[in-house]
């Protein structure tokens, strides 16, 4: 066939292979219904004939965009940055499993100004569903949107009455985890460091005060704020180590700011583990690069991305989904 006579559309196509133009759309579409033999006769003919179906026409017909959004929104810590390593594991993650289905990722980064951020990308017609990533401060959009948009899947943690659905671990475990392993170290004088405007921090911190509680350092075992962002965190903990005089041990919301703990340690000539013990949370991949290596909270990202894309793809078929709680592990390392 000369260029001039090539099909630039289905019908043409459909004529050539001698099949209906319904299974030629199966067959490009790659429909098991679609018996292999016929399936790649037909994709033969497309790529011999230099045929390009028209995607976006296609996506319109059915009403999809084969698009799937995934939202950062920072309430509470408008300066966090995507490069956070938390943010990239569990982006990756999310964008492997997103190629896998042959879907496309919307990666939006959200400092919200109004209570409609979420509602805007729910109804621009761009996505076929959403993942939020962290509720920070924004559990009322949320609520918002889920009562009216059901494609809707979001990181973090449970919380009563929410009717979205979660895929998340027991924060406060975690917590209870963290602080448990310092206090069997000897650790008699801890601290938590974290941001506690968000639930998950604020579960963490719970479990924290209930070991703390069950051993008898109720007392004497505090929480101090502290933001997300590596050098902010490094020189506030600068301030709160000169004040927190005989501290030995910090239970950390995160490893960003557990690694920042380390640094601001060895400024002020404090040695980790022998003077002062650190455990994270997340078992980002720096956990095991750092010096020394790091004790901290694992949360199996990789499994929280692979529940998060199923349920959303199963809500966007119109199944109803539950929230799902994973168990969190205590990983020792150098750091304790």
């Amino acid at each position: 066939m000369d260029i001039a006579r090539r099909p630039t559309t289905m019908s043409q196509l459909a004529k050539l292979a001698g099949v209906s133009v319904s299974t030629v759309s199966r067959a490009l579409a790659g429909n098991p219904a679609i018996n292999d033999r016929t399936r790649e006769r037909i994709a033969a003919l497309a790529r011999e004939h230099g045929f390009q179906p028209n995607m976006v026409a296609r996506n319109l017909r059915l009403q999809r965009t084969e698009t799937i959004g995934v939202v950062l929104p920072l309430g509470h810590q408008a300066d966090q940055h995507l490069t956070d390593p938390f943010f990239l594991t569990i982006i990756g993650h999310l964008a492997d499993e997103l190629a896998q289905r042959g879907f496309d990722m919307l990666l939006k980064k959200v400092v919200p100004r109004d209570d409609q951020w979420l509602r805007r990308l729910a109804e621009s017609g761009r996505v076929d569903g959403i993942i939020v990533i962290g509720q920070s401060n924004q559990q009322a959009a949320l609520e918002m949107v889920a009562q009216s948009y059901q494609p809707l899947v979001v990181w973090g943690a449970s919380l009563p009455a929410q009717t979205y659905v979660t895929v998340g671990t027991d924060n406060m475990a975690g917590g209870t985890l963290a602080t448990r392993h310092l206090i069997e170290r000897g650790r008699r004088r801890l601290i938590f460091l974290g941001d506690n405007r968000a639930p998950e921090i604020a579960q963490r911190e719970a479990g924290f005060q209930r070991a703390c509680d069950e051993a008898g350092l109720g007392a004497s075992a505090h929480s101090l704020r502290v933001g997300l962002v590596g050098e902010d965190a490094y020189r506030e903990l600068l301030g709160i180590l000169d004040r927190e005089v005989g501290v030995d041990g910090i239970v950390a919301a995160s490893d960003v700011i557990a690694i920042a703990a380390i640094r601001a340690l060895e400024a002020r000539k404090c040695s980790v583990p022998r003077d002062v013990s650190v455990v994270g949370y997340d078992d980002v991949p720096i956990a095991e690069h750092v010096v020394p290596t790091l004790t901290t909270i694992r949360q199996d990202l990789a499994m929280g991305a692979r529940l998060m894309i199923a349920k959303l793809f199963r809500l966007i078929a119109g199944v109803p989904q539950t929230s799902s709680v994973m168990t969190p592990e205590l990983v020792v390392r150098q750091s304790s």
